[in-house]
């Protein structure tokens, strides 16, 4: 049988199968070499396809999510911060907790890992098919207040609303106006029980009435977050603190300033 090379490659642009067509001769050879049947070859050439697109797929969604820097959970350090615990991490990065719309709180005071964890299960999340994003709490507050202002609150809102998973980092570190509050319950209620929400604080939950300036807002926030959670908090000294410590540039002056601006 004569075969169309020119066909071929057209037939498999059509049914979208790049990875095949671009690497054909490779994969034929390499499967030859390794004398498959037509059943195994058939298998092989779809794995590749399909990692292919998985690939794809990641860096794309890693490119939406807009994470400020890569981070793994096999990057972070368990042994420097003991009062995380390794297995439930691992368990939370299969993202169980998402296909159950459930919520996840990092609470403790900066530098000790948050953010690098929050990310890291963002990643995990990437790479099992959920869609993701990234957003600092200040950042959020500014865009909705802005959308709000202009008449197109609700546009906003939908669009943080169908990422699967929205990760709120730094909550707590400026107060917000009442006003702003009301509208973050707003994004949380939207969400409620139809998409995670992943927040990383260094407050704990008993301040947020301080944080949102409306203990009723607050509370009706809370119940929502906290209904399907898994809420971890992290103690421990500062990374940057330790390496500072380590190095030998900080005087013991200077780490005491440093602890308490750091706590503060």
């Amino acid at each position: 049988m004569m075969i169309d090379e020119q066909k071929l490659e057209q037939m498999l642009t059509r049914l979208r199968l790049s990875r095949i067509r671009d690497s054909l001769d490779n994969l034929l050879e390499e499967a030859s070499k390794k004398d498959m049947s037509f059943r195994e070859l058939i298998y092989f050439l779809c794995e590749h396809e399909v990692s292919s697109k998985d690939e794809r797929r990641i860096l794309m969604g890693l490119k939406m999510s807009k994470f400020p820097f890569k981070r793994t959970l096999e990057g972070f350090d368990f042994v420097e911060q003991p009062s995380v615990c390794s297995k439930q991490l691992k368990e939370l990065s299969v993202c169980r907790w998402i296909a159950n719309g459930d919520d996840v709180l990092f609470l403790g005071p900066p530098g000790v890992g948050k953010t690098h964890l929050a990310v890291a299960l963002g990643r995990s999340a990437i790479e099992r098919g959920y869609s993701v994003l990234f957003t600092q709490a200040a950042s959020l507050i500014i865009d909705l207040t802005k959308a709000h202002q202009e008449g197109r609150l609700g546009e906003r809102i939908s669009y943080y609303s169908k990422f699967k998973l929205l990760i709120i980092d730094e909550l707590g570190y400026l107060p917000f106006d009442p006003r702003a509050a009301h509208l973050f319950f707003q994004l949380i209620s939207q969400r409620y029980e139809k998409g995670s929400v992943l927040i990383t604080s260094n407050r704990p939950v008993g301040e947020w009435g301080e944080v949102f300036g409306d203990s009723v807002v607050a509370t009706a926030i809370l119940d929502r977050l906290l209904h399907h959670s898994h809420v971890i908090t992290i103690r421990g000294e500062s990374y940057r603190l330790k390496d500072k410590r380590r190095s030998g540039l900080l005087s013991q002056k200077n780490q005491e300033a440093l602890a308490c601006k750091e706590a503060s």
